[in-house]
């Protein structure tokens, strides 16, 4: 296990080689660590509400969709319900806002939105919650969360 400040300065690493705005980005097993290491971090999951009812969610989990499903119509309404979500649960602008979704894409415009909002502490989960797809196109073999047997839920 990693120290929570080693953490947060390899996710500030990528963020300077990938020139991310926001504050960093996170493997699964590192948002976990800090997840649990810290008390005021949130773990926001961007997927569509099939996504959670069929493939499954992160119990602890914030939930905004980015985008609905059938379509991936885009959720015009996101930031204001991510803010809605987070005044309710008393986050402040300098909270650890972590974003997850399928495989890294939505929860990386989640967390350009978040940091756009003011949020200093954004980060978006690599790999999100089912991975990279296999030849197969087959998910969750390679990488993700739930590859990482982080705990997770139907």
């Amino acid at each position: 296990m990693m120290d929570i400040q080693e953490i947060f300065a390899l996710a500030e690493k990528r963020a300077i080689e990938k020139r991310l705005p926001y504050a960093g980005a996170l493997t699964p097993q590192e948002a976990y660590e800090i997840l649990t290491a810290s008390a005021g971090a949130q773990l926001i999951d961007v997927r569509t509400k099939a996504e959670l009812e069929l493939v499954g969610r992160v119990p602890s989990a914030l939930h905004v969709e980015w985008a609905f499903y059938p379509g991936m119509v885009a959720n015009p309404d996101f930031a204001a319900q991510l803010q809605a979500q987070l005044n309710q649960k008393n986050v402040d602008n300098n909270s650890v806002l972590m974003f997850l979704c399928r495989t890294g894409g939505r929860s990386h415009n989640a967390a350009l939105v978040a940091e756009s909002l003011g949020y200093q502490h954004a980060y978006n989960v690599l790999e999100g919650f089912e991975g990279d797809a296999n030849e197969q196109k087959q998910r969750t073999l390679i990488n993700g969360w739930k590859h990482a047997g982080l705990p997770w839920t139907n």
